[in-house]
């Protein structure tokens, strides 16, 4: 089993006491206590304090400046406190693959029986070839290491492939970790390849190095504890990704269902790329959005007749038998039958009208990518009149001659009123958190529509639909959109119906 660390990170003993209990409540496996944290740290009075009853095991490390830590002084001192604290009783301590071998030669004789020790290597720039990363492996464990630590940088998320890769094959214990956001999804599927632990914090500001999740993420949104070697993995591919909260939707989604199987962020750069460094079938299924929407009907094997003619895919699907990528798109469903209800809701109006409440309509998109395709293909379909508006005109007008409509430019849209009652569908990432003071159209432009739809759900009301809404429009939220199309992602994925309840409560809850 894969275990849980948190690492302490206080500047006081008093204040690791109490984060070693909030660790203990939150369900960790063992703490770290980095002594290099501690202003004026004493280690015969301090070691004393923090490794009597603990309610952890304990992991202790004190880190060199010089291999990311806060400690400046000399080796000597560094390594009589952490031979203090294996003397007191610590079931780990982290040393150094630089001065490993004299640490060895320090405890040769005095090393108690169910001590570990662990021999790190930290990489803050790069994470080298397999080959490179197999000798460093070797390197370690020659030193002596019970346990072998290698800590990478990501600086593209294929990176992380190498690092399973050599998890797997390494014949030791073994913690293998890729830093920064890109490098996530090691920490978060540490059980799936073998890793010994993965670290966790208790909350923001308290990491020990870059791109550590929370303890209550891991435990309460990746269902980390029923993550294992069989375990099959789906996520959500875009760049940013991190506001994504398609991870909370779909793992509790996954759970009550009984599927073994979870769900992750994807910080991607090239995704043809990605595809290509986890094509393994346990890699199942993937959500798309911005910017790889288009990207992604070059991808797969088979793309569905519909997300073709889009010209978007927002949904990639694994074929267990032969590992073909086929493409769909929900986006444009769950987009125009949002849109449809708060037009019926307005109105009073119900669903079982036969004409749709768009046709006819002057329907504006801002956006011109896989989302605005989707929504003016959707539009289309139910009979309104398209009209493109793009900051590049030429990426607007491609998609009016595509599907019949007409373009503009944005400066051009803030004169636009050829009718009363349009309605207007913001595609683009404008307004998206932290840029939430941005909108794609002025206010006083705003009058003219009856209905405004923004596809950005973070926040759930962004200044467009806020302003929207204060010049009388009716307003259709992006998450109605990402309620949706997530049902239908989660079809697609699963063959199962989606628990629409379920997911309506999480929705609520987490927005």
């Amino acid at each position: 089993m894969t275990l849980l660390c948190v690492p302490l990170v206080s500047k006081t003993v008093e204040q690791m006491v109490a984060d070693m209990a909030a660790a203990k409540a939150c369900g960790a496996d063992l703490v770290e206590i980095r002594l290099d944290h501690l202003s004026n740290f004493d280690p015969r009075r301090d070691l004393q304090l923090l490794l009597d009853d603990r309610p952890l095991p304990a992991l202790v490390t004190y880190r060199p400046k010089w291999e990311g830590g806060e400690y400046e002084g000399n080796d000597k001192q560094r390594f009589q406190a952490l031979c203090l604290a294996m003397e007191l009783g610590a079931e780990y301590v982290d040393v150094e693959l630089k001065v490993a071998d004299d640490f060895v030669r320090l405890i040769s004789e005095k090393k108690p029986e169910n001590f570990k020790l662990i021999i790190s290597s930290h990489n803050y720039q790069s994470t080298p070839s397999n080959e490179e990363l197999s000798s460093l492996v070797a390197r370690i464990q020659a030193a002596g290491a019970d346990i072998v630590k290698i800590a990478t940088t990501a600086v593209d998320i294929v990176d992380v492939a190498r690092m399973f890769q050599v998890i797997v094959h390494c014949q030791v214990p073994m913690i293998g970790l890729v830093m920064e956001e890109k490098g996530l999804i090691s920490r978060l599927l540490c059980p799936k390849y073998g890793g010994y632990l993965t670290f966790a914090t208790l909350g923001a500001g308290k990491e020990s190095a870059p791109g550590q999740p929370t303890i209550s993420d891991l435990l309460n949104v990746y269902n980390f504890r029923q993550i294992g070697t069989d375990t099959k993995v789906f996520g959500i591919i875009g760049k940013p990704v991190g506001h994504s909260k398609s991870p909370i939707l779909h793992n509790a989604a996954f759970k009550s269902v009984g599927l073994n199987a979870v769900y992750v962020p994807f910080l991607v750069d090239v995704l043809a790329d990605f595809l290509n460094a986890y094509s393994s079938a346990d890699f199942a299924g993937f959500s798309c959005t911005i910017p790889h929407k288009e990207a992604a009907v070059r991808c797969c094997d088979e793309v569905d007749p519909i997300a073709k003619s889009i010209g978007a895919v927002n949904t990639i699907v694994k074929w267990p038998t032969d590992g073909k990528l086929i493409g769909y798109n929900t986006d444009y469903v769950g987009a125009i039958s949002a849109i449809e209800d708060g037009i019926r809701g307005s109105k009073g109006v119900g669903k079982d009208e036969t004409v749709s409440p768009l046709a006819g309509k002057v329907f504006v998109v801002i956006g011109a990518g896989g989302a605005g395709k989707a929504l003016a293909y959707g539009a289309k379909e139910k009979g309104a009149k398209v009209v493109i508006a793009n900051r590049t005109y030429e990426r607007a007008r491609e998609l009016a001659n595509l599907i019949g409509g007409h373009a503009l430019t944005l400066s051009e849209l803030e004169k636009f009123h050829p009718e009363d009652g349009m309605i207007l569908a913001n595609t683009t990432s404008i307004g998206m958190q932290p840029n939430v003071d941005e909108t794609p159209l002025k206010k006083q432009a705003l009058g003219a529509y009856a209905v405004v739809f923004d596809a950005v759900y973070t926040p759930k009301v962004t200044r467009l639909l806020r302003e929207a809404e204060e010049s009388g429009a009716t307003v259709v939220s992006g998450l109605e959109m990402f309620i949706r199309q997530a049902m239908g992602q989660f079809e697609l994925f699963t063959n199962l119906a989606a628990p629409e309840n379920l997911i309506h409560e999480i929705v609520k809850k987490y927005t």
